[in-house]
């Protein structure tokens, strides 16, 4: 039986993950440090004797004996990971250190839950990952975007110096319950919003286009490539290629929730990516996956989960 690390555990994608993980009887050991994660995420994974979980913040070195690690600890939202910038770069610079260090003694394989974001606000459309992106290295969000893509850097040359058994997914727009209600995402937002009656509040225009992936089909890619042969390194992009303007995720939810309610414009915040779409012709072609689950269906989830 397989001993798993997820770091982040607690958090949206992570908790997901963990119970995605137990199902397929693995001993999961869930870390956290709670800074975005939470305990109600996993709660039902509690009494299962598979399941462990220990309070640890990533930039800190651990000791654990394991066979894989998903490394997801870092704030995913800008709210957060903009509130303490110089934390969340040492999340993804000296947390990825660790974590690959600790892949390296055990010899234990280990992927990175890079994002959409190392492309920027992207002069390619569909984003491929031989793009290498248009990212302001200086902006609010350089943290978050320019911290992932050091991460990216440090995986490979871990794997390129020390033969360690690498995977990156490049993770696009992901949604569904567990999601934390004042994150500041454009989804969890709305529903929020619509599900307490008030006014629907669009940045920008609603223009700007975004690829909602439900988190279950994200979570299966994520394992698929873990499986997947060891020269798959990706990175691999991980998202649902159908494109929609934020003004119509927005009028899907009212549809939904409550049609009442109005939608207000505010300004677009600084480096906002324009245009966001993944091309996953890599994971259809070396991994088989491509989501299933249709935006309609995962916003129903999402809202019954919400109210």
């Amino acid at each position: 039986m397989k001993t798993i690390l997820v770091t982040g555990g607690a958090g949206f994608i992570g908790s997901h993950l963990c119970a995605a993980l137990l199902r397929k009887k693995y001993d999961v050991i869930c870390v956290d440090n709670f800074y975005t994660g939470c305990k109600n995420n996993i709660r039902s994974l509690i009494d299962n004797p598979h399941f462990e979980v220990i309070r640890h913040d990533v930039t800190v070195p651990l000791s654990l004996e394991i066979d894989e690690i998903y490394n997801l600890a870092c704030p995913a939202s800008p709210i957060h990971y903009q509130f303490d910038p110089v934390q969340t770069t040492k999340t993804n610079v000296h947390g990825s250190i660790n974590i690959l260090d600790l892949a390296n003694r055990t010899k234990a394989k280990v992927l990175q839950a890079s994002t959409s974001e190392v492309y920027g606000d992207p002069q390619e459309h569909p984003q491929k990952e031989s793009y290498h992106g248009s990212v302001n290295p200086i902006g609010p969000r350089s943290c978050y975007d320019e911290g992932k893509r050091c991460a990216e850097t440090l995986f490979f040359d871990f794997h390129r110096q020390h033969n360690v058994k690498i995977k990156i997914a490049r993770i696009f727009n992901t949604y569904g319950p567990n999601m934390n209600c004042n994150d500041g995402r454009v989804v969890s937002n709305f529903i929020v919003q619509a599900l307490r009656g008030e006014d629907i509040t669009i940045y920008g225009e609603g223009h700007q286009t975004r690829s909602f992936c439900y988190v279950d089909d994200l979570v299966k890619g994520l394992i698929a490539l873990m499986e997947a042969d060891d020269d798959i390194t990706g990175p691999i992009n991980l998202g649902n290629p159908i494109e929609f303007t934020i003004r119509e995720l927005a009028e899907h939810v009212i549809q939904l929730t409550n049609p009442s309610n109005q939608i207000v414009y505010k300004d677009l915040p600084v480096d906002d990516p324009k245009r966001r779409r993944p091309d996953i012709t890599q994971a259809e072609r070396l991994l088989g996956w491509s989501p299933r689950i249709p935006l309609q269906e995962g916003l129903l989830k999402t809202i019954h989960y919400g109210s």
